[in-house]
């Protein structure tokens, strides 16, 4: 279906009938596998047959765009990080913006691997990507070691480095800017998500976990690196 200029699919039943929620509002998503949902109103009418519809085509731009996303993941996933380096992936997902979010963290240090899941109650996607940041700041104990930290949240790279000026959710920008002054070596990077970035699918498994069973898990700590 096509939602506000945007092509979106939309949650229907097994008849192919639009499924509404108690507030008339159906559940929508952007691309196949997205983990974030929105719920958004639709009007009544009828679906249009599928025979109305040509045979699906890719457009050279998507394939453009699909190429440099696996490109740019590709260059994360094949970096080489100095002896001693924490690597750190952060992910928040939300069910409807704002809706229950969560947060998945894992940093990898050495061979130790520490994991989180945690359940934020209501709150915005940013809200969640921010507080991601912020939990993987806190639980490193040392901070003159070299530490890399993942995102694939362009919003939360742009107010947290780039300058860009934070419209809404400036005191917890202002917090999660503050616990990361206390590096001395920090990298903010951003990796492109679902892209196939292992560290970072598993951050989002962790987050989207914690939507779906309102609860967290507390740190997890592994003694092996995570593996493909």
């Amino acid at each position: 279906m096509n939602l506000r200029g945007s092509r979106v699919l939309a949650r229907v039943n097994a008849q192919g009938e639009l499924t509404k929620g108690p507030d008339g509002r159906v559940e929508v998503r952007y691309k196949p596998g997205d983990t974030r949902a929105y719920l958004a109103p639709i009007a009544d009418a009828a679906l249009l047959p599928d025979e109305t519809c040509a045979e699906a085509t890719t457009s050279s731009g998507s394939q453009d765009r699909s190429t440099k996303k696996s490109a740019a993941a590709a260059r994360v996933g094949q970096r080489v990080h100095a002896e001693g380096t924490i690597i750190v992936y952060a992910d928040g997902a939300c069910s409807g913006n704002p809706g229950p979010a969560g947060i998945g963290v894992v940093v990898q240090d050495g061979s130790v691997r520490r994991e989180l899941s945690q359940f934020l109650g209501r709150g915005t996607n940013n809200i969640a990507e921010l507080t991601a940041l912020l939990e993987a700041a806190a639980v490193i104990e040392d901070p003159a070691r070299p530490v890399r930290m993942h995102t694939d949240s362009k919003y939360a790279i742009g107010v947290l480095s780039m300058g860009w000026k934070a419209k809404a959710n400036q005191e917890l920008v202002a917090r999660v800017k503050q616990a990361l002054t206390r590096f001395s070596d920090l990298e903010l990077i951003h990796v492109p998500g679902h892209a196939g970035v292992l560290l970072n699918e598993r951050a989002d498994t962790l987050a989207v976990q914690a939507v779906k069973s309102e609860a967290s898990s507390g740190w997890v700590v592994y003694g092996a690196k995570l593996e493909a």
